[in-house]
């Protein structure tokens, strides 16, 4: 497969040679180090490009992506989309990761418009866009601007992945003309393997639709198993503890990896978190810690200065069950995040 592709940059076409000048490139606006070091990356012979984990369940690690699975992926979202040639899309994200990387490849591959913006964590809109990349962080930066509502308000389709999107967040963007959908995917799926549409989400429960050639099963520990030939020929197993709705649909629970056994009960704290939106005004999560009594106990960590917990308390024994209820709450001045917005748990 032939990847030297030309790219449309702000109306401007660039053939493959510009597109690893260092001195033509970095005179593009918008353009940094980081992106040229992925066209060269992606305009070399080598059939495979490196990326970088997000680091959010575990330490970063390099891996290798096939530049194939990259076209195929992209090409799936396009049509996912209906994006043809000419349609604007924008990269506010950093191509150090994959979900930047994925923008730049869906303009080759699509002969898209792709308006570029440095990465930060309040993004510029400046023009209408049929596809905008955001991360949660982004998104929340965004409506917490007097003019957040009509910046979203010019994007056609927003695709946001990364982190888990909060509910006010969540509810905000349904009131905007715009059609979000939630990603689900890794940096080994090259991106998302299913979306969910804000939209058509009913009640608490997102349920993630599989992109075309997708299909899934659940191992048994319940975790979900990725059936993608364009990807591999072997099913990538991920610890994303699911409720399996069909061979092409899911409800995504938690990870496995966060599972709290507390008195024989399984806990997973993402559900418990979703419960509590709303109840908090800074940023938490649920872990866990040693307990002699039951194995591990539910402790709540709280960004912030401490403060009373006791009408706290009392509103979360209306939502929890007494095996989600925390034991123990530790206020924690600033959590440790990922370059993404992830909180590191601890």
């Amino acid at each position: 497969m032939d990847f030297s592709f030309s790219l449309n940059i702000d109306g401007c076409m660039y053939t493959p040679d510009q597109l690893c000048d260092r001195s033509v490139m970095l005179s593009v606006a918008g353009c940094d180090e980081d992106m040229f070091n992925f066209f060269s990356e992606w305009l070399s012979d080598e059939t495979e490009i490196s990326a970088h984990t997000s680091g959010s369940t575990c330490e970063p690690k390099s891996i290798r992506l096939m530049k194939k699975s990259m076209v195929e992926s992209a090409k799936r979202t396009n049509a996912f989309f209906g994006l043809k040639a000419g349609d604007r899309i924008l990269l506010c994200l950093s191509t150090s990761y994959i979900a930047g990387k994925m923008m730049v490849v869906r303009a080759m591959v699509g002969n898209l418009n792709l308006c570029l913006e440095r990465a930060s964590s309040v993004p510029v809109v400046l023009g209408d866009y049929d596809l905008v990349s955001m991360v949660p962080m982004q998104v929340r930066m965004l409506m917490g601007k007097k003019d957040g509502e009509q910046t979203l308000s010019r994007i056609r389709y927003l695709l946001v992945g990364g982190s888990p999107l909060p509910k006010e967040v969540a509810e905000w963007l349904k009131t905007l003309p715009l059609d979000t959908y939630i990603s689900y995917g890794m940096t080994e799926t090259v991106s998302h393997v299913a979306l969910s549409s804000l939209k058509s989400q009913c009640g608490a429960e997102m349920v993630y639709v599989a992109l075309p050639d997708v299909s899934f099963s659940a191992d048994s520990r319940d975790c979900l198993v990725i059936r993608a030939p364009y990807l591999s020929s072997i099913p990538l197993v991920t610890n994303d503890v699911v409720r399996l709705l069909s061979d092409t649909t899911f409800v995504w629970v938690g990870r496995w990896d966060n599972v709290i056994n507390t008195g024989g009960v399984k806990v997973f704290p993402e559900m418990v978190e979703r419960k509590m939106v709303g109840l908090i005004d800074s940023s938490f999560y649920i872990t866990s810690e040693p307990s002699e009594v039951f194995g591990q106990q539910v402790v709540l960590k709280i960004e912030g200065e401490p403060f009373d917990v006791d009408a706290l308390m009392k509103n979360l024994e209306l939502r929890l069950s007494r095996f989600e209820m925390p034991k123990k709450i530790d206020f924690v001045r600033r959590f440790d995040r990922t370059l993404s917005g992830k909180i590191k748990r601890n």
